[in-house]
């Protein structure tokens, strides 16, 4: 780092996104990516909106704001969209994070999370995942905390029932939790529906994974209405204008053309189900997923051996170095035809 850089930031571990080589093409399973296109209106959309870039997007994203308001059945109120989940995630940090309300959350999870937590000064506690990675219920309760956990987990994939969600949120009743539901529409219940009737809860979604938009960088948060207006203080106060147009009105067609998408996750559910099933007859541990990847390990490999091992042969996966999970690998699950490819690698790879 250079000698200008602050002394606040010197410490600070950014977080690491999902590798994106280009030196030739690779079946891309590891940044849990979509494998199918956005529906036909998001182009033309983008198409439209592209005509207007001279003037600036609409600071309150009133058309979109309308738009998950209606389908998720809340106010507009009650709704904050954000350049990508990830933002709102750091918003809520800076909003409802502090000495008073340190963080709470599991130690293995999304990796931003601490990421955030360190670059916002924000004193935090990763609290240890049981043995089969599933989150234990009690260590949340009434614990005092800002509380943010991922339902379903990443990398784990697997979910808390709503009940669960509920009590945390019931336990906690002076500090807020946020649920972060990047992979809801993959097999888990949505804790929107409880906004209304906890003011402490905060709900985070992205169009990322489900609807296909990883690269239009679309967020959206939904509370509480006084929780999303301390939100649009935060977001008011670094850049107002955070969701482009073109994005806006992508997302708006998105939800429009919505059963296209649960179309797709319902493919993609299959194509799980389908991958989970050969990889045990290969002998792998496979956690049970509630998302758009699996988590799982071979007695017979080196988690980062096969990792390099797939890379070599064409194919992405994701290794992390956390020794808990040092010997899993994370496949996001693509068509069909890209499992096939994969089962096939991974056989030609034990019986070598």
């Amino acid at each position: 780092m250079s000698r200008f850089f602050s002394e606040k930031f010197a410490s600070l571990v950014p977080y690491t996104p999902g590798e994106q080589p280009k030196d030739m093409q690779y079946i891309k399973l590891n940044t849990n990516e979509s494998p199918f296109p956005p529906s036909p209106g998001v182009a033309a959309a983008v198409a439209e909106e592209s005509g207007k870039l001279q003037m600036y997007s609409d600071p309150e994203s009133i058309t979109l704001r309308d738009k998950l308001a209606q389908v998720y059945g809340v106010k507009r109120q009650q709704v904050l969209v954000t350049n990508g989940s990830d933002e709102v995630l750091n918003f809520a940090f800076m909003a409802f994070g502090s000495e008073k309300a340190p963080l709470a959350f599991p130690d293995i999870t999304y990796g931003f999370y601490p990421v955030f937590a360190e670059l916002n000064r924000i004193p935090y506690t990763q609290i240890p995942l049981r043995e089969d990675f599933s989150i234990d219920v009690q260590d949340y309760m009434g614990i005092g905390k800002t509380v943010v956990i991922a339902n379903p987990n990443a990398p784990s994939g697997l979910n808390l029932p709503l009940s669960d969600i509920e009590a945390i949120v019931k336990s906690n009743p002076d500090n807020v939790v946020i649920i972060d539901e990047a992979y809801v529409d993959f097999g888990a219940q949505s804790a929107v529906q409880l906004v209304d009737r906890y003011e402490n809860l905060l709900v985070t979604q992205t169009f990322s994974k489900s609807r296909s938009m990883a690269g239009a960088r679309l967020g959206f948060g939904i509370g509480n209405e006084k929780l999303i207006a301390d939100l649009n203080t935060i977001r008011y106060s670094t850049n107002p204008y955070n969701v482009n147009r073109m994005t806006e009105f992508a997302g708006v067609a998105a939800l429009e053309e919505n059963d296209y998408y649960m179309q797709n996750v319902q493919t993609i559910i299959c194509n799980r189900q389908w991958l989970s099933q050969q990889l045990r007859e290969l002998g792998f541990e496979v956690l049970d997923s509630s998302t758009n990847f699996v988590f799982a390990r071979s007695p017979r490999l080196d988690g980062e051996s096969l990792y390099r091992e797939l890379k070599q042969r064409g194919i992405l996966v994701r290794h992390f170095s956390q020794s808990r999970i040092e010997q899993f690998n994370r496949i996001t699950i693509g068509t069909m035809e890209q499992m096939e490819a994969l089962i096939k690698q991974i056989k030609d790879i034990l019986e070598a």
